[in-house]
């Protein structure tokens, strides 16, 4: 998934239970292995995205879904806050069928419900090759919570996540 810095999405998704791991990446551009800073020019075509790896059994992907559209705006196009271009972009990138269907499905009610005054365009697509993003992007908010962008843009995101959703918060971060 997709929305805007992977810094927000993944300090969240770490935090839930049954979530097994969360990998800040890139994907759905051109060209292999791209860097940080060939994304971060928009000429790539990359998006940041976090790599969610979680049992279904355990934790819905509906779930995760649901709670991928509280924290960041799917009705912007290319932005999200402080972020601006085409690697910030509202994004899922689906593993099958059965994922694909869900997240339509997802958007649909989202759509019908008008909780946004303006159309979600986030983007689905299958899942294309993800490329990690490099070491110190990982695990970026756990490192750095002082850091400028963290305090400001990140742990907002994670407070709204915490009010929100504190059924789902694993034990080590209550």
């Amino acid at each position: 998934m997709g929305g805007g810095c992977f810094w927000c999405l993944e300090a969240v998704y770490q935090q839930i239970t049954r979530v097994q791991s969360v990998v800040s990446g890139y994907a759905g551009g051109a060209g292999p292995n791209p860097t940080y800073e060939a994304v971060c020019t928009g000429v790539s075509g990359h998006a940041e995205i976090v790599d969610v790896l979680f049992d279904p059994r355990v934790i819905s992907l509906r779930g995760l879904l649901e709670l991928f559209f509280v924290i960041h705006d799917p009705t912007t196009l290319n932005y999200q806050w402080n972020d601006y271009g085409t690697q910030d972009r509202s994004v899922i990138f689906t593993h099958g069928e059965e994922q694909l269907k869900i997240a339509h499905e997802v958007i649909r009610e989202l759509e019908d419900s008008r909780i946004y005054s303006n159309p979600v365009v986030t983007q689905i697509e299958a899942a294309p090759t993800i490329y990690p993003a490099e070491d110190y992007h990982q695990n970026y908010f756990q490192q750095h919570p002082h850091q400028g962008y963290c305090m400001a843009v990140v742990a907002s995101k994670l407070a709204k996540f915490r009010t929100k959703f504190k059924a789902l918060i694993a034990p080590q971060y209550l």
